[in-house]
This record gives structure tokens, C-alpha cells and sequence, in this order.
């Protein structure tokens, strides 16, 4: 990867950015001003303090693709809430089945039918025929993580080097110059080293995978199918498969979380790829906008976890949630299951990300660039190397936070937001073709400033 060269250029490049949003957003930096006195940095949850502005957004209203500031600025909303709107925000058949839930109640401690209706669904796409349910994929994976260790006996879990799963302790796992698995650079209050529960990989190494696999230790390898949080990191042919036979042949629990990559579909990767993971993981988008996670078991697993359960103490196992399976994000998930991820939408999304996609990389390559695009379903990004990363390593090395920051600032003052911290675009179904068309203009500018 080849640094962008001229760092005086870029410095002035986005401080002209920074004055044009300043003039745009002042109720935004009212807002701001004002949150100083209550909120922690500012903001309701500390990442919204990561943001290429001297203050965030703050956000009046949203709807389909778009959402309006404070100041009556409309954007077009490739980001839709880090993948938690890929529905697309306050799509109506939500709306209208939370309007109706809330109106006879919202949580009980009891079942409702939807649940179980639910669970119908994901199963028939991701071919795992038990689920739960949680309030996010951070809460699924945290119990995955347990149900694994006490089925199996062992205490290690195995996950991608440079993943992404939620704000679970034994996943900020990276490895070292020397492949040793280390904490990820501020871990904030780490319980305990990370060697002491983790085994890092390297992405796309079978021949690693076996070598963790086969030392008995590991419970649980847990992953991506496509690594979407330190870059788009795409399988190569074969990969997952062979990790699905290892994890049969040294006893250890197959997990794709598809969280993110449910991008690639109505079933994610896993039905894409016809894969058979012992479990599942979802969250975010499933709930069109509402909180919930999703985790999902072959018949075997289920068993294996009924069996080693005692009833009686089962609530205060570590497992589970006052308010997990409420009645609200029940309707929330079957309405947006039901009518609005469903695969008409899908096709469309993809093709918008598809064409995306291919206006980016015409003007990369128009600039003769060292960079590329990536995409899974209806989700892309680019990266600043000139061949897609095959490691979250790799993908970690080609990053340039101060010209991310100014390909960032220079998209909110065009009118569009990208995923915050990354290079990335996301197509919902009410996406369009000019939405679409509105990026690549604005990626010509950028271009063009840095390099013409």
C-alpha cells in the first residue's frame, strides 16, 4: 500500500472541508454544545465522538434512504445506522406492526406467537431449525460463547484476526508480527489477557485454523463469513468449506455471524454458499430499525444445550435478558422478515451496490490509482491498496485515517453519509439509481481535489 504522498494538500483539503461543514450545521453544533453539560463527550455512546467534523450530525427525522439535520439538510444514507437501517429507516410495515404492538404492550416476560413465527422464518434461510432471541448480536454472541463452553468442555474460542463482534470481551483479539494472539490496541479494561480465552487467525488460512483446532483447546470458532469491519475481507473459494470440515473433524462448534453479512442475502453467506454452521448470529437490520439479536442452532447443538441445563437455575445462568424476546421487536422482526428483507429487494439492493460499485472503481482506475472496491451483496467498500486484502491484517495495514477523514467530510458536504470509520456503502430498498449516481459525483470531486 502506497501512502497518499502530498500530506500538506490533504491537511488543507480537509480543513476547507471542515469550514464548509461548520457553515452548513449550526444547529448541530448548538445541539452539541449543549450535550456537553450531560452526556459523556457529548454523545449518548462514546464511538459517536469518532467523527471526521468537529462535532456530529444531529439528526430531525428519517425515512426510506434519506435522512434530514437539524438545519433542514437532506442526505442520502449509505451508513443506515452501521446496518442497523438496511431496511431502510421507518420502513411503514414496521412502523405499523410497532404501532400496534405498543399499543397492547410492549414487554412481558412471556411469548408472543410472532416469536415463534419468527423463528419459522429464519429457519427455512438459514437452515438452523432453533432460535432465540436477544436485544443485539453482542448479546448473541455473548451466549454462543457460553453455551459453547459448556457443551464442549473446553474454554478457548477462535475468531478472525481484526474482526468484529460486538463489545464481546473475547473477540478484541488480534495477532502479533510474531502470530501470537494479543489483545486489539485499546481493549478498554480487558478482564484478562487475551491469550487466556482467544485463538486470533489469520483470514483465508486453513493450515492456521487446523493447527488452533488441533491443540483440544477450542470450544468455538466464531466468525464472519466476510470480514466487514476493518474493510471488506472476502473468502477465497473453498475457505469456508474447509473450515466448516475442520471444526467436524476436531469437534468444534461452526458459528457464522451474519450480522453484517446478511448483506449477501435473504439467508446471508450461508445460504449463498450453501453452508451448514452449527449456529447462526444476527442482529441489527432483522428488527428494521428496532433493537434484537437472533441466534440460531442446528437440532444437535439444541440437544446437546437442553442436556446440559438444569431448570431450575437456568435464569441465572448468564444467559438471557429481562427484556430479550419482548413483544415489540417481535413484531418489529416479523414485519420487516415478512415484507420488507424479503428477495425482490434483495436482487434490487444488490444491483444498486453492484452499479455502485462499478462507478467507483471506473474513476480509480480513470486516476490509475492503487486502490479497489469490494462487495458483498448490497454492501461495498474501497480500500486503499491495489489488490483486495486477503487478511484483516492486510486490510488494517492499507488504512489511511487522515484521508478517510477527508473522503468522509467531503460526503457529508455533498449531501451523503458513508458508514463513519470505513469506506463503506450500504443499499436498502428504497435506495434509487440517482442516490447512487449522487456518490459517484461526489467521489469524482474528491478524486479530482487530491489528484487532479
Amino acid at each position: 500500500m502506497q501512502k497518499y504522498q502530498n500530506r500538506e494538500h490533504l491537511a488543507k483539503l480537509f480543513q476547507d472541508q471542515v469550514n464548509v461543514y461548520a457553515t452548513k450545521h449550526p444547529s448541530s453544533a448548538i445541539a452539541h454544545q449543549t450535550a456537553q453539560t450531560s452526556l459523556l463527550n457529548g454523545v449518548p455512546m462514546l464511538w459517536m465522538a469518532k467523527w471526521p467534523g468537529p462535532f456530529p450530525i444531529y439528526v430531525e427525522s428519517a425515512k426510506g434512504a434519506h435522512f434530514t439535520d437539524l438545519d433542514g439538510n437532506d442526505f442520502t444514507d449509505f451508513c443506515l445506522g452501521d446496518t442497523g437501517a438496511m431496511s431502510g429507516h421507518a420502513p411503514d410495515a414496521t412502523v405499523k406492526a410497532v404501532q400496534q404492538q405498543i399499543a397492547k404492550g410492549s414487554t412481558f416476560m412471556l411469548p408472543t406467537k410472532d416469536a415463534a413465527i419468527n423463528g419459522e422464518i429464519l429457519a427455512e434461510r438459514f437452515g438452523v431449525p432453533k432460535w432465540q432471541f436477544t436485544l443485539s448480536a453482542t448479546d448473541a454472541n455473548r451466549h454462543l460463547i457460553r453455551f459453547a463452553r459448556q457443551v464442549t468442555g473446553r474454554q478457548k474460542i477462535a475468531v478472525h484476526d481484526y474482526c468484529y463482534h460486538g463489545s464481546v470481551d473475547e473477540t478484541f483479539a488480534v495477532l502479533d508480527e510474531e502470530g501470537n494472539t494479543v489483545s486489539r490496541p485499546n481493549n478498554i479494561g480487558k478482564p484478562t489477557e487475551l491469550i487466556n480465552t482467544t485463538v486470533s487467525l489469520p483470514f483465508n488460512d486453513l493450515e492456521a485454523a487446523e493447527q488452533a483446532f488441533a491443540s483440544g483447546e477450542v470450544a468455538l470458532l466464531l466468525i464472519e463469513p466476510g470480514l466487514t469491519n476493518i474493510g471488506i475481507v472476502l473468502p477465497e473459494h473453498g475457505y469456508l468449506e474447509g473450515l466448516q470440515k475442520l471444526c467436524q473433524k476436531y469437534g468444534v462448534i461452526f458459528a457464522l455471524d451474519e450480522t453484517h453479512t446478511l448483506s449477501a442475502g435473504i439467508g446471508g453467506i450461508t445460504k449463498r454458499d450453501n453452508l451448514k454452521p452449527d449456529a447462526v448470529v444476527l442482529g441489527k437490520t432483522i428488527g428494521g430499525g428496532v433493537p434484537v439479536g437472533a441466534l440460531g442452532f442446528t437440532s444437535d447443538l439444541a440437544a446437546r444445550i437442553a442436556e446440559s441445563l438444569e431448570l431450575e437455575s437456568i435464569d441465572v445462568g448468564g444467559v438471557g435478558g429481562t427484556l430479550a424476546g419482548n413483544a415489540l421487536s417481535m413484531a418489529a422482526v416479523r414485519a420487516t422478515l415478512e415484507e420488507v428483507l424479503i428477495e425482490s429487494n434483495f436482487q434490487r439492493m444488490e444491483e444498486l451496490a453492484t452499479l455502485w460499485q462499478q462507478n467507483t472503481q471506473d474513476i480509480i482506475d480513470h486516476y490509475k490509482l492503487d486502490w479497489q472496491v469490494s462487495r458483498i451483496g448490497c454492501r461495498g467498500e474501497y480500500s486503499f491498496r491495489a489488490e483486495a486484502p486477503r487478511t484483516g491484517a492486510e486490510a488494517h495495514h492499507a488504512e489511511d485515517f487522515d484521508l478517510g477523514q477527508f473522503l468522509q467530510l467531503h460526503a457529508i458536504n455533498s449531501g451523503i453519509l458513508m458508514t463513519p470509520f470505513h469506506n463503506m456503502i450500504l443499499c436498502s430498498p428504497a435506495t434509487t439509481a440517482e442516490d447512487v449516481e449522487k456518490h459517484r459525483l461526489h467521489f469524482q470531486a474528491a478524486v479530482e481535489l487530491l489528484f487532479g
